[in-house]
């Protein structure tokens, strides 16, 4: 009875360690929650002042004439840029942007075209090389705290890859956030900019009018390549942010079931232990009874 007792405080010690740690990271996580949607709050503004000057810039050009904006009749292929996490314990957070770059790539093949994958993160890059998928490039070390510099390499690979016509289209796989109870694995088109990101029509309003100065095409020209890397830094933030906030509710979760099992335990222990003090008042009672039969005899 005594060494079921040492097995089962043992294994509570071992669960109570272990709670250690994930509440520790779980406050982490929470903490780089806050983190990161201010970090995306902050990106919006310069997001949306960037695409009105492109708007103000286009108004002026007429007719748009970009390689940026080239629809290519007969593409061949299109480039998967796909944002994991570099490591585990996110709960479910890298499988769904996973799955749903699975779906994307089966739809890139059912138009008879090639995928060509680019990732963010180890879970993506150990995932499709496990796979048997070649990678043009990835990147990690940036999933969980990602910085700008990062994403204006990602973003200038990415489009000196549609310049040079290796790939005809980009689409990107991330993971929207909502709040941190609420995101989405999500899938979006960045290379050609669709024109309507470029010009957007609204009616009866009056619309500032500029003198540019060089001319509007040179300066669109300069704005787009920026709006991609503007589109992929919101992309590495919102799954930054997603990806704290999934490793914070997986760790919640796994504290909880840690408290949870060390009341079990408890009870085990307690009851093990009852068992081995009811053992024992009975070995000294049957010790007592046998030595008053020995001293009336």
């Amino acid at each position: 009875m005594g060494a079921k007792l040492r097995v089962i405080r043992r294994r509570i010690r071992s669960v109570q360690s272990t709670m250690k740690i994930t509440r520790a990271m779980e406050l982490i996580a929470a903490s780089r929650i806050v983190r990161a949607q201010q970090r995306v709050e902050a990106a919006r503004p310069y997001a949306e002042l960037l695409t009105r000057a492109m708007e103000d810039v286009a108004r002026q050009v007429g007719s748009l004439s970009h390689p940026l904006l080239e629809i290519r009749e007969a593409p061949e292929r299109v480039g998967v840029f796909v944002v994991t996490s570099d490591r585990g314990l996110a709960g479910a957070y890298s499988a769904n942007a996973l799955r749903r770059a699975e779906e994307v790539v089966a739809e890139v093949r059912g138009r008879g075209l090639e995928a060509v994958l680019y990732v963010v993160g180890k879970k993506g890059q150990s995932y499709f090389r496990f796979h048997g998928v070649p990678l043009a490039a990835s990147w990690t070390g940036i999933s969980e705290v990602p910085t700008y510099s990062a994403a204006e390499e990602i973003g200038d690979r990415l489009i000196r890859d549609f310049a040079e016509a290796r790939i005809d289209e980009l689409h990107a796989v991330f993971t929207h956030f909502r709040s941190a109870f609420s995101m989405r694995a999500t899938h979006q088109r960045f290379l050609p900019i669709p024109p309507h990101e470029v010009v957007r029509r609204e009616l009866g309003k009056p619309h500032p009018e500029y003198l540019f100065e060089p001319q509007p095409a040179v300066i669109l020209g300069e704005l787009l390549p920026q709006y991609v890397v503007t589109k992929v830094w919101a992309a590495l933030l919102e799954s930054a942010a997603s990806e704290n906030a999934a490793r914070r509710r997986a760790m919640k979760a796994a504290t909880d079931n840690a408290e949870e099992l060390i009341k079990v335990l408890t009870r085990q222990a307690n009851r093990a232990r009852q068992d081995e003090i009811t053992s024992e008042i009975m070995e000294i009672v049957g010790g007592a009874e046998a030595l008053a039969q020995a001293s009336g005899e």
